[in-house]
């Protein structure tokens, strides 16, 4: 399915978007590697060639997705690279480690900006392309957090409701025009999300959480979310936690779910 697709992935420096590179190196797609720290990116890359990839195959991209103003050059880069974008998979992103009341409107601001505005911003500027083609397949990763909310999450429960919103409506503008549109919603899954997160004065969190730390292997996670694509699936969830559990209680029974998180904050 994904032989001699251009792909491109940003967030692809770690964690999620890494390894669902190394998966679609493997399966022979032609990568677009998007992210800001582009040592990072260049080790991602040499992990793909050493899962099969050719050298050429791989393009790393630097990007800001806060940096609206640059996106027009960067997709124009990206698009002329091989001609073409049959996928764009939003996956950069930020977590929050604060509770509502210790949260600066700058910090809240900040993962609106990178989780909502930039992909967002992203997709409007790669979405003209694919209609043009009339083909195409956008993803986002969401989060369990962007159908349940959690304490010390309010800002990225927000966010990640947000990307579930929107891509659900996109999904039923684009469907006619051959674009495929698939929300990822992973759990607990082994990355630096936590460590990475964002306190309420807008620094970093620094620490592993104990659900992250005992979460699904991201490769695995990987695994899942090929498996997702390749079934033609509009959804995805992925983890294997007593979070995923969580979906279902909020579907069938939500008062429960709603007084089972209050007692897991206090």
């Amino acid at each position: 399915m994904f032989k001699d697709q251009v792909v491109w992935i940003t967030g692809a420096s770690s964690g999620i978007g890494e390894a669902v590179a190394c998966e679609m190196a493997e399966k022979g797609a032609k990568l677009i590697l998007s992210a800001r720290r582009a040592p990072e990116l260049e080790r991602v890359k040499k992990a793909c060639v050493a899962r099969g990839a050719g050298d050429d195959d791989v393009f790393v991209l630097t990007l800001d997705v806060t940096d609206e103003a640059a996106m027009p050059a960067k997709v124009s880069e990206a698009d002329a690279k091989w001609g073409r974008i049959d996928m764009l998979f939003n996956n950069a992103g930020i977590s929050q480690r604060s509770l509502c009341v210790d949260t600066d409107m700058a910090t809240y601001r900040q993962l609106f900006e990178v989780d909502v505005f930039g992909q967002i911003a992203l997709t409007k500027q790669v979405l003209p392309l694919m209609i043009r083609r009339g083909s195409g397949h956008l993803a986002v990763t969401a989060s369990v957090a962007g159908k349940i909310g959690a304490a010390k999450r309010t800002g990225y429960c927000a966010a990640k409701h947000a990307m579930m919103g929107f891509f659900d409506a996109l999904r039923t503008e684009v469907t006619r025009n051959g674009i495929r549109v698939t929300t990822i919603t992973p759990g607990y899954i082994r990355t630096a999300i936590s460590e990475n997160a964002l306190k309420g004065d807008g620094s970093v969190f620094g620490e592993m959480d104990k659900n992250i730390a005992g979460g699904m292997d991201v490769t695995k996670c990987a695994k899942v979310i090929m498996s997702g694509f390749e079934k033609g699936k509009y959804e995805i969830p992925v983890g294997e936690g007593v979070e995923m559990k969580a979906l279902l209680l909020k579907r069938f029974f939500p008062n429960k779910l709603f007084r089972m998180a209050e007692r897991i904050s206090n």
